[in-house]
């Protein structure tokens, strides 16, 4: 499990490869396939002052936000405690299904 920050041409980039992360059996548990698309729904959800600023390009294989660099730090520190918690995966889940929020994966 890698979050890896990338800058080509002036783009900047943060991703995450899906799958063989240690929240994936919380994430499958709940219902949910632990795809890019899954992480880019919990984003949105958790922390929607950092999603706000950017961009997302998630594949099925792989969670992708492109956005300016302190966005994407921000986004690196928040999402990296997280992806190795499958307790807080839960927690994240369950208030986002309290809420109403559809996870798109």
């Amino acid at each position: 499990m890698t979050i890896e920050l990338h800058d080509f041409d002036g783009e900047h980039s943060l991703t995450l490869n899906a799958g063989g992360l240690a929240a994936d059996g919380a994430v499958a548990a709940a219902g949910h396939e632990p795809n890019g698309y899954f992480w880019e729904g919990l984003v949105q959800f958790a922390w929607p002052d950092i999603a706000e600023a950017l961009d997302f390009d998630s594949e099925a294989d792989m969670f992708c936000a492109v956005g300016s660099p302190s966005g994407l730090a921000r986004l690196e520190a928040a999402l990296g405690s997280v992806i190795t918690s499958p307790e807080a995966v839960r927690d994240i889940i369950a208030r986002a299904e309290a809420s109403g929020f559809a996870f798109d994966d």
